[in-house]
């Protein structure tokens, strides 16, 4: 249940704050923060690391391919592979497939303003994995099935 609600809060938060800020994809911002919540903190910051790398990858790798021409299938499979193979070079082995989605989501969603979104996916990204690792570090309210104030 900890589990639960703490990813539920940090969506919420993350979604208010891309909100206030303007930021066109808030989506983002929401899938960030629930897939590396975690309740240790520690954990939640481990999987930070490879999910902002694998945007930054994915998005930049993304934008600058879409450069060279129109949306093809083409393009998207090299894409899609050197994002993918790029984060195994870098040892980065859990950021690889977020990599490639990021990467096919600019070649054939965002060709005409690619630069743009990848800049916005970058911050909502620091958004969500900023309020998760927040969120993470508040107090469990309970502790092995019991309520924290019968603990002793």
């Amino acid at each position: 249940m900890q589990l639960s609600t703490r990813a539920a809060a940090a969506a919420g938060l993350a979604v208010v704050a891309a909100r206030l800020l303007r930021l066109e994809f808030p989506l983002y911002a929401m899938i960030a923060a629930v897939i590396v919540t975690d309740l240790a903190p520690k954990r939640t910051r481990q999987l930070a690391l490879p999910r902002l790398v694998g945007t930054v990858i994915g998005a930049a790798l993304g934008a600058a391919l879409s450069q060279s021409g129109p949306p093809s299938i083409g393009l998207l499979v090299v894409g899609v592979f050197a994002a993918m193979f790029l984060p195994q070079v870098l040892r980065v082995h859990d950021a690889a497939k977020l990599a490639g989605y990021v990467c096919g989501i600019v070649l054939l969603e965002h060709g005409d303003g690619a630069w743009t979104y990848a800049v916005y996916r970058l911050v909502e990204t620091v958004l969500g994995i900023g309020i998760a690792v927040l969120v993470s570090l508040v107090p469990k309210l309970m502790a092995d099935g019991k309520p924290a104030e019968s603990r002793s």
